[in-house]
């Protein structure tokens, strides 16, 4: 089943970090496949990069990448600072604050975006923000990486994501699953090209896109 949103404390130091339960889980298969649609170096954007667990392990996992994490609540920028001070690695940024839905982020360029877990836990315009950002931000060829669940044409959507998406449109009717459709042809409009579907566990997927 598709992860649930709710944060957890941390299992041990400061009360500032947060913790998601989802991320021990599927932080390594996640890496698994971005250590082929990576670039060898330069730095990675991570858009709502939430508690911050999954950035300090992909800094660890991939030492030749610089990481810039973000989110746009301030209790999430704490948590990854905290997750990022405890790790001590050089090659994590401090958190950006800014919104994906927002017409201008604070930096103007990245070698790729990570965004996990964040389509289905937004409303649509973040989406749409999320493609627009990584369409001004990108060089051409270079990737835009989503993770989570989707709705797809053809293929059966399991009764576990079915309740996850109406347990979050209950939580706010911005909220849900979304079609995989509707992202490919967003992303299309905004300059990004479809590159690969990889199904992953607990009926998620990893999607690439790239900057045309």
């Amino acid at each position: 089943m598709a992860s649930s949103p709710t944060w957890m404390p941390s299992d041990g130091g400061r009360d500032d970090k947060r913790h998601a339960p989802a991320t021990l889980r599927n932080r390594d298969a996640i890496a698994a496949v971005l250590s082929e649609w990576l670039p060898a170096s330069g730095t990675v954007l991570e858009v709502a990069s939430g508690s911050g667990e999954h950035v300090v392990h992909f800094a660890a996992t991939f030492p030749a990448l610089d990481w810039q994490p973000s989110d746009p609540d301030p209790a999430g920028r704490i948590s990854i600072a905290a997750w990022c001070a405890e790790a001590a690695l050089a090659n994590i940024a401090p958190p950006l604050a800014f919104d994906a839905a927002a017409a201008d982020w604070p930096l103007d360029r990245a070698d790729a975006i990570l965004c996990i877990n964040m389509v289905h836990i937004s409303p649509w315009a973040a989406t749409l923000g999320l493609l627009a950002g990584a369409a001004r931000l990108l060089a051409p060829g270079a990737p835009l990486i989503l993770y989570g669940p989707y709705i797809e044409p053809h293929v059966p959507t399991t009764g576990s994501n079915l309740a996850f998406d109406v347990s979050l449109r209950a939580r706010d009717p911005a909220w849900g699953l979304r079609e995989l459709d509707d992202v490919k042809a967003a992303a299309a409009a905004a300059g990004l090209r479809f590159a690969e579907r990889r199904a992953m566990p607990a009926n998620n997927l990893m999607l690439l896109f790239r900057r045309t």
